[in-house]
């Protein structure tokens, strides 16, 4: 099924009723990520897979001039007043070489079936020398294969080669079980950021007990070689 046809179908959903439970409270530190991976900075900070723009705030206020784009029409009508962004495929970007200072994705690595595209248009369209922040659902916590129905005790199954779009979930309340997810083995997930021209400069975790978010930080390689963080 394609990510856009399904978002379009559920984003009012989305923004008065899946949010409603994260914009109080950070449950899976994703603020908390992003304010120590990603950090205080200035110039154009490029939020691939915006959705409706509910990171724009956080990134404002660590000094970045947030931008925005995502494929689907009706999760962007909540976004208008959030971010400026555009409708565009993640794999294909409509944005110039190396014109991000920093490029961020956030919780939706497993809705772009292409995803080592979109780590390639990343390392693209980012300046030698910018960075990129990843935070996603954890390869190894989280899936088809994860039943998170006791948060105390997660049980995995077998699945986690598998690699594949599915709708298993096991929870039906969630979004998983309306849009399906792309699953990437860890190995695929990271060797992804090596093919595209990026480097690993950090590594997080997030959420508890057991973590639903696994973070990089990583940067594009200037073309005289590997940057020095700063």
């Amino acid at each position: 099924m394609a990510p856009s046809a399904a978002y379009d179908d559920i984003a009012d959903w989305y923004e008065t009723e899946f949010l409603g439970g994260l914009n109080s409270e950070d449950p899976l530190e994703l603020r908390r990520l992003l304010r120590e991976l990603l950090g205080t900075g200035t110039g154009r900070c490029l939020e691939i897979g915006c959705g409706t723009g509910i990171h724009a705030t956080q990134l404002r206020e660590l000094g970045w001039s947030p931008v925005g784009v995502d494929i689907s029409g009706a999760m962007l009508r909540h976004a208008r007043d959030r971010i400026p962004a555009a409708q565009g495929d993640a794999a294909l970007l409509p944005i110039r070489d190396g014109s991000m200072a920093a490029v961020v994705a956030v919780m939706v690595h497993t809705d772009m079936p292409a995803y080592p595209a979109v780590l390639r248009e990343v390392a693209r369209v980012l300046r030698p020398g910018g960075v990129f922040v990843h935070l996603g659902v954890h390869p190894c916590f989280c899936g088809g294969f994860a039943d998170r129905g006791d948060p105390e005790a997660i049980v995995i199954r077998p699945g986690y080669l598998d690699g594949h779009w599915t709708k298993s979930s096991w929870s039906t309340e969630g979004v998983r079980a309306r849009v399906g997810a792309a699953h990437w083995p860890l190995p695929e997930l990271l060797g992804g950021f090596l093919d595209a021209g990026l480097q690993f400069e950090r590594f997080d975790e997030g959420g508890a007990p057991i973590p639903i978010v696994f973070a990089v930080k990583a940067r594009r390689v200037s073309r005289g070689g590997p940057t020095s963080a700063r």
